[in-house]
């Protein structure tokens, strides 16, 4: 006859192997969310990405005072041809000998012959592959579309950089676009709004809470009135959003 098994012994493995499937399930949900990218403000559209080993600037303007003690730039991302976006002068000084200079066409045009023979130029829709990050550049400009515009549809790029699946969006300068609000799966998303360049306050929180990237920063908030009110943009995202976090960042340390 064999010896009957304890229920109580059954019953407490089974208990234990549902708190070490919960464990591992939680291990690995904290592992996917969880990241290693810090972001370092420098001013108005200018940012440093930290991505575990790389660092990735943004739109680099500005004196060698604000980039002093900064990591090295593996990857520089310019956006537009606009002064508050693009600088010769910062990105001679910023763009060493291994340094990845990603532009669109508009902003090579404009560039010394030593930085324009090392820029990768990426149009509106297109990717590159660099330091594995995929880079995809999404279209950035004005709404309506008219002949006038601040920023017409197809000269500057805004940027999706993905590795490990998470998904990071420099908007650059744009309204919400059709191409913004079809975004997804964005972890953070660096969002413009400041009147008449690009959007409103309002209007950036209505796109912002059309493609609910997990983080959005908002930046790029200096206008013709001043700084765009920022806290009432993260009011109307936390409103609309519970998905969402609006994290607030000094872009003007001056002001």
């Amino acid at each position: 006859m064999r010896p009957m098994k304890n229920p109580l012994l059954i019953g407490g493995a089974v208990v234990a192997l549902i708190v070490l499937i919960f464990i591992i399930s939680s291990i690995n949900k904290s592992a996917m969310e969880r990241t290693d990218i810090g972001i370092i403000p420098i001013a108005h559209a200018s940012a440093i990405i930290r991505w575990g080993n790389e660092a990735i600037y943004t739109d680099p303007v500005g004196d060698a005072a604000q980039y002093e003690g900064k990591p090295e730039a593996d990857i520089v991302l310019v956006t537009d041809i606009h002064g508050d976006h693009l600088s010769t002068s910062t990105l001679e000084m910023v763009v060493g000998s291994k340094t990845v200079l990603i532009v669109p066409q508009a902003v090579k045009d404009l560039l010394p012959e030593d930085l324009a023979s090392r820029a990768r130029v990426v149009a509106n829709g297109q990717s590159i592959t660099e330091r594995g990050f995929n880079i995809e550049a999404i279209p950035m400009y004005n709404l309506p579309e008219t002949p006038n515009s601040h920023h017409p549809k197809g000269r500057g790029n805004g940027y999706v950089l993905e590795r490990d699946g998470i998904r990071v969006y420099v908007a650059g300068d744009t309204e919400g676009t059709p191409e913004m609000r079809a975004l997804q799966n964005i972890n953070i998303a660096f969002v413009p709004m400041n009147l008449p360049y690009t959007m409103s306050v309002e209007d950036a929180a209505n796109a912002v809470l059309a493609f609910k990237p997990k983080q959005v920063f908002p930046y790029h908030y200096r206008g013709q009135s001043g700084l765009s009110n920022v806290e009432r943009f993260k009011q109307l995202v936390d409103v609309g959003s519970t998905s969402t976090e609006v994290v607030l960042l000094d872009w003007y340390p001056e002001q």
